[in-house]
């Protein structure tokens, strides 16, 4: 399948692959903005990560750019934004930056008419794209439409040379009842299936964390991610040049660290104290 994902963002960074090989030092490297994971990583569902309102507050009396990246696909913006400010979170609309959005920009350029394997809850963000006549598949985190017919019948799109777009692959998630299975399975099932590649427009792609910082104008090396997920959140983090904190939280599992090279700039217990060691550590310098 042809890659449909614009080079708009990544040409700005024209030599990227010559500036994300000679990374700068992380003592040498001047911090600006911070982006953090949400799910896993803050809060789990409606329960805050201990600690997390607390530590927030304090990085918001440095002088970082903060902006919170996710790949939740099961509810729209608007109604993370309630779930989050309900629990206690002073955060604004404009300080969050999805998968799902990415999705819509990449929909709304390349005129498509998605087969929509998304949550209801997260429609809310795909209002005035049309879905009729369907010709591309974009699938997202919708456990009650993993099931054959609904499969089957992108499946049937994807054989017919629709694009597949996948919000984001990932393995598994965390819920107040343990780990569930992601997206990422199924959109390797239809891949399989279908013969054909997604394209992926979530964490860990290197797209998706660029167009996250776009609004600063600053450098990948100035930049920082905290995350649960050691893969998407801190390997593609620091695939973009970008240094990336672990946190021991959400679905993050034993060694986890060790399962990437390089390996995390840091491993922590949680979010507070990743706000931490960037305060002392990477401000101070």
């Amino acid at each position: 399948m042809k890659q449909i994902l614009s080079g708009n963002v990544m040409g700005q960074f024209k030599n990227f692959k010559t500036y994300s090989a000679k990374l700068v030092q992380p003592m040498e490297r001047k911090i600006k903005t911070v982006l953090v994971d949400m799910s896993g990583t803050i809060h789990i569902e409606n329960e805050v990560v201990p600690g997390s309102l607390e530590a927030l507050k304090r990085l918001r009396k440095t002088d970082l750019n903060i902006k919170f990246v996710t790949n939740t696909t099961k509810e729209s913006q608007r109604l993370l934004l309630e779930r989050l400010r309900k629990i206690g979170f002073d955060i604004q609309p404009s300080e969050i930056f999805t998968s799902l959005t990415a999705a819509v920009k990449l929909i709304k350029k390349n005129s498509l008419r998605p087969f929509l394997i998304v949550d209801d809850r997260a429609l809310d963000d795909f209002e005035g794209i049309e879905t009729k006549d369907e010709n591309a598949v974009v699938i997202g985190l919708a456990p009650e439409m993993f099931q054959y017919k609904t499969l089957n019948q992108a499946f049937r799109l994807l054989a017919d040379g629709a694009p597949l777009i996948a919000i984001h692959k990932a393995r598994y998630y965390k819920t107040s009842t343990g780990l569930s299975l992601g997206p990422g399975p199924f959109v390797t099932g239809l891949e399989y299936a279908a013969d054909c590649k997604a394209e992926v427009v979530g964490k860990p792609e290197k797209s998706f964390f660029l167009s996250a910082i776009e609004e600063f104008n600053c450098q990948p090396d100035e930049c920082i991610m905290i995350g649960d997920d050691v893969r998407d959140d801190v390997a593609g983090a620091q695939d973009c040049g970008m240094l990336g904190i672990l946190v021991k939280t959400g679905k993050y599992r034993t060694k986890d660290e060790e399962k990437i090279d390089p390996k995390p700039y840091m491993t922590v217990n949680n979010f507070s104290h990743a706000v931490d060691r960037i305060v002392t550590n990477l401000l101070h310098q």
